[in-house]
């Protein structure tokens, strides 16, 4: 047993002795041991290839304007078409250790996730050039009310939306239109209660403002994007999901759930205020055909400064065995002008025009694993602006094109 000088000097004098110090150490080092034994380390490496016929390049010129980014960046994990067109790229690499709760009626745990990599540039969490970021980071309390109340208190992902920032999760590489007119990231606190097998309910309070044009994490009140949140103009969330039970046939285990998310407004650094309200419902249905599944969502974004934004989206997978699946999307995306301008609300900025404007987009996606422990995909999506031009070919900085195409490859290792 090494002792610090410290507890040598303490020895020498007296105060203590070298056996109970060890006893201590050794103490604290069997209390360390047991809280580590239930943590698990996990995490995935996410690689892509992606070619854009007819536009892109790593200038951002390919940008769709249909493509707002999440939280409060121009580069988001959605589409990506500015920084990862045409070209192979890392997207990031996801590192989590869990502590999760047990069974006991004072559970404690933790989470905490962090992205390396260019993605990790996109939540908000940190500096806007770093590309390590807290994806999530809470402690896991439970109280023993009724069923017993589970706590998230910390940085979590959101509770809105089909789609996950976990691209494994998702059934499409390329995101949504949906996934990008939601926030991803809070720095608050949420409670879920598990009423019974079929309601479960969730509530929660959090920092996250909204600038206008986009959600922003807000860790610690940062004021990214020169908007102030927190307590002083907290955001608000709710939500309620049902799950069909046994009984319930070949639909057992579909699900059916609603969110709606308020941000107050915030003080802007020019003097605006502003705020938004985001409302959500999505379900995800078995059918009789054991493998296909559908699912559908519908989110709309209300900007309190003027304007808002709707989208519908569709899915549907099919499962031909264990390893190859089919996944479709067909989204509909709908804006109109917005007071402030922001990026969310209006697109009649990119055409000149004044319209208010739509998008229409559809992707295929195959997945087959391969490997153990690796996701494959290969994608192909073609997106569409209604009035103007919405993108840009490659030899152009100009939006002189109504449509677009995606081809795409992604493998995911998962441990």
């Amino acid at each position: 047993m090494k002792f610090n000088q410290w507890t040598l000097g303490l020895a020498a004098v007296g105060v203590v002795s070298l056996a109970s110090a060890a006893r201590a150490d050794e103490t604290k080092m069997s209390q360390v041991q047991t809280a580590l034994s239930n943590t698990t380390l996990s995490g995935y490496v996410d690689v892509s290839a992606q070619f854009n016929p007819g536009g892109g390049g790593t200038t951002g010129d390919f940008f769709p304007s249909a493509y707002p980014a999440p939280q409060n960046t121009a580069t988001g994990p959605n589409y990506n078409l500015g920084n990862k067109a045409n070209q192979i790229s890392l997207n990031v690499v996801d590192l989590a250790l869990d502590k999760p709760l047990d069974e006991s009626p004072w559970a404690a745990g933790y989470h905490v996730e962090l992205w390396l990599g260019p993605d990790g540039t996109t939540l908000g969490t940190s500096s806007s050039d770093s590309q390590a970021a807290i994806r999530s980071a809470y402690i896991a309390l439970r109280t023993p009310v009724g069923n017993g109340i589970d706590w998230k208190i910390g940085v979590f992902d959101t509770i809105i939306g089909y789609e996950s920032l976990t691209s494994g999760n998702n059934p499409n590489y390329s995101r949504s239109f949906g996934f990008n007119i939601e926030p991803t990231t809070h720095t608050g606190a949420l409670a879920s209660y598990k009423v019974n097998d079929i309601v479960t309910l969730q509530g929660g309070i959090a920092n996250t403002s909204f600038d206008g044009s986009a959600y922003t994490a807000e860790i610690n009140n940062s004021g990214a994007n020169g908007v102030n949140g927190g307590l002083s103009s907290p955001t608000l969330i709710g939500g309620a999901s049902l799950t069909a039970p046994d009984s319930f046939g070949w639909a057992k285990g579909a699900v059916l759930s609603g969110v709606i998310i308020n941000t107050s407004e915030g003080t802007a650094a020019d003097g605006d205020t502003t705020g938004a309200t985001s409302y959500y419902v999505g379900a995800t249905v078995p059918t009789p055909i054991a493998k296909l599944k559908f699912g559908g969502s519908f989110d709309y974004l209300n900007v309190h400064s003027g304007g808002n934004t709707w989208n519908l989206a569709g899915y549907s997978t099919y499962a031909f065995n264990d390893k190859l699946s089919l996944n479709l999307r067909y989204e509909h995306l709908s804006g109109t002008s917005s007071l402030n301008g922001g990026a969310y609300t209006t697109y009649a900025d990119y055409y000149g025009n004044g319209e208010n404007n739509a998008a229409d987009e559809i992707t295929a996606t195959i997945q087959y694993n391969l490997w153990a422990n690796v996701i494959s995909r290969v994608e192909a999506r073609w997106d569409h602006v209604e009035h103007g031009n919405g993108y840009s070919s490659v030899s152009s900085t100009e939006l002189n094109q109504s449509e677009a195409w995606l081809l795409a490859a992604q493998l995911i290792y998962t441990f």
